[in-house]
């Protein structure tokens, strides 16, 4: 009887839960609203099939329950229960597949007037193309992939030269018109998937798969991985903006073309050399850093990553912060580097200095930090080298202090937290595994063992 009342119980906590839950649907932003629709009605199947079920078999033990007097009857046939359980079935399943089954023919039938994007997925961020006035995505291939050509773009195909490539995990797209996503991978299995857009797909390395939607509401949208890809598959995270057609073509023409990354200018020495001289006096004539003057080493680091860094102090991606007093100090600098040829020119003149490890001042558990870095070592190298391909700077080799810095910064989310700083808001995500200033130190004692 016990057993019975437990499930009577079951069945009626159940229900209450449903209808008074907090996790209820995101508000849908887009034309997928039949998808909600299967939804409910798989929930309306499967919910009474689960009332049912368990009532009866509470049913069952209390009518059934043992007794002394009383002998089981066995009777393997009953055609006409049989017959009851197969037409019920049937109709539970057809329920289930026939909705899914009209959506999906809907879903898979591009409208003639969707215009095409390319969305890239690599471990762990997100990339995307777009068509240029020729309305046409040029060739790519995984074999061009490199620093300077993260896309593969085929550098003989005409088509490709006015592509406009998004380097970053935010995208724009246009409210109340149809767009068609096509969906590539550079390395492993990820999942393309918007909540709100209720519509996702598998990304599958070597082909070419694809979704279309309407987006139907303005807003800033999260974007994540929902196949499981790796480590930081977690952090794998983007935004996709929905606003006016305007809004979107302004967007769109600040972006840089294929052809435009071609002839961005290499950087001159000689001139980097003059500019270089108001940076050398916080972070040193060889780039060596002075913790006094809260200035990081910079010898060694990365043409790509300084490109960026100060890029987005330009930009005020970094440096805006209330509480980034360093950063506010160090923007006002950055923006004496007027254009894209000068800050070219001091990141060419930065690669000649000496690279020279930097002074160890972190003490901690290195074999504790080991443990941590293990994390670390999937974005930024097993020694600290830094991959360019996810984003990740070196480490080794790097100014210790000013790295518990800024992991601190991340985990405060006074970097990572400005909504164009994609990488950095990534970053703040893996900076949470430190619960710590202990944890910070154990983590960059190990990594001065690199």
């Amino acid at each position: 009887m016990l057993i019975a009342i437990v499930l009577i119980l079951l069945v009626i906590g159940s229900v209450i839960f449903h209808f008074v839950s907090p996790w209820w649907f995101t508000p849908i932003a887009s034309n997928w609203g039949s998808i909600d629709t299967t939804i409910n009605i798989t929930f309306w199947v499967t919910g009474t099939v689960f009332i049912l079920v368990n009532l009866f078999l509470a049913l069952c033990i209390i009518r059934f329950r043992y007794s002394k007097d009383r002998r089981a009857d066995y009777n393997p046939e009953n055609k006409k229960l049989e017959l009851w359980l197969t037409l019920i079935t049937a109709a539970g399943v057809a329920a289930l597949l026939a909705p899914g089954l009209i959506v999906w023919a809907d879903f898979v039938e591009v409208p003639e007037d969707s215009a095409n994007f390319e969305v890239v997925g690599s471990q762990w961020q997100w990339r995307f193309r777009f068509p240029g006035e020729d309305g046409i995505l040029g060739l790519t291939d995984a074999k061009y992939i490199s620093i300077d050509n993260p896309f593969g773009m085929h550098g003989d195909d005409p088509n490709g030269q006015d592509d406009i490539l998004i380097r970053n995990n935010t995208v724009h797209l246009p409210i109340g018109e149809p767009v068609n996503a096509l969906l590539r991978s550079t390395d492993v299995l990820h999942n393309f998937a918007v909540p709100q857009f209720r519509a996702k797909m598998d990304i599958v390395p070597g082909l070419v798969s694809y979704m279309w939607f309407e987006p139907t509401r303005k807003g800033t949208f999260e974007i994540l991985c929902e196949e499981l890809c790796g480590v930081a598959h977690y952090s794998m995270r983007g935004k996709v903006t929905i606003e006016e057609r305007s809004d979107f073509d302004a967007w769109l023409a600040s972006q840089p073309t294929y052809a435009d990354t071609l002839t961005m200018p290499a950087g001159d020495v000689a001139t980097g050399l003059n500019q270089y001289a108001a940076c050398a006096a916080c972070h040193g004539t060889n780039g060596e850093g002075n913790q006094q003057l809260n200035a990081p080493k910079l010898a060694g680091m990365e043409t790509w990553y300084l490109t960026q860094q100060l890029n987005h102090y330009k930009a005020g991606i970094r440096g805006t912060h209330e509480d980034d007093i360093l950063g506010q100090q160090m923007r006002p600098l950055a923006m004496t580097l007027f254009d894209d040829a000068s800050v070219a020119n001091v990141v060419a003149y930065i690669q000649t200095l000496p690279d020279n490890p930097a002074p160890t001042t972190i003490q901690g558990d290195i074999r504790r930090g080991a443990q941590i870095y293990t994390t670390c070592a999937s974005c930024h190298g097993k020694n600290g080298q830094g991959i360019w391909s996810i984003n990740a700077p070196r480490q080794a080799g790097m100014s210790d202090w000013y790295l518990a810095n800024q992991l601190r910064n991340f985990k405060s989310r006074i970097r990572g937290g400005h909504p164009d700083d994609g990488f950095g808001w990534q970053m703040s995500l893996m900076a949470d595994i430190l619960n710590n200033d202990k944890a910070i130190n154990d983590v960059v004692a190990y990594i001065n063992t690199l």
